[in-house]
């Protein structure tokens, strides 16, 4: 089990295309670019933004996520020109039973690119050998065809489907479980 005192300094992941980091303030609208997008969006689990204000509030929701404990998530920066293309991280983290749930966004000019997957590997490693979780979650629109065949890619397991899980853009709508467990 992950030392929680370990997790107060925001961690900085690096892999060879891509630098994970704490986004701020300052990147509120390259993360409103993406996420005003129909097509990134269609997934979220919410309607698009409307306004940069949007993207400065969510940011600040992450920040409290990290210092609350109940996850983590890093702006996807590429090393190349420090642009911000998205977001991957842990939320609905259970300390006490070393589990989260892992989502992700990218824009849609950097997608089929192999960043996801990178950005993926990346905070799933961290996961497993610094958060002390043993399983990460995934929770996925069935019809998300691309992401269900990255997480098998990935080795997880879709370990269901269940029916009206969550209320989303003012309907019920299902979501298939993914699990990737450490052993």
């Amino acid at each position: 089990m992950a030392d929680i005192n370990e997790l107060r300094q925001f961690p900085i992941l690096e892999t060879e295309r891509l630098r994970l980091r704490q986004l701020g303030l300052a990147d509120s609208e390259a993360l409103f670019q993406t996420l005003s997008s129909e097509e990134v969006m269609r997934y979220y689990g919410r309607f698009p933004l409307l306004e940069q204000v949007e993207a400065a509030e969510l940011i600040e929701r992450f920040r409290l996520l990290f210092e609350d404990y109940r996850g983590i998530r890093w702006g996807i920066e590429l090393k190349e020109n420090a642009q911000i293309i998205g977001s991957v991280g842990f939320h609905a983290w259970a300390f006490s039973h070393n589990r989260a749930e892992i989502g992700y966004e990218l824009n849609e000019a950097y997608q089929g690119q192999g960043y996801a997957r990178e950005a993926l590997t990346a905070a799933i490693s961290y996961a497993f050998q610094d958060m002390g979780l043993n399983r990460i979650e995934a929770l996925v629109y069935p019809e998300n065809e691309a992401l269900k065949k990255l997480l098998l890619r990935l080795g997880f397991d879709l370990e269901g489907l269940l029916k009206q899980y969550a209320f989303f853009r003012e309907t019920y709508v299902d979501l298939n479980m993914f699990a990737l467990l450490k052993g």
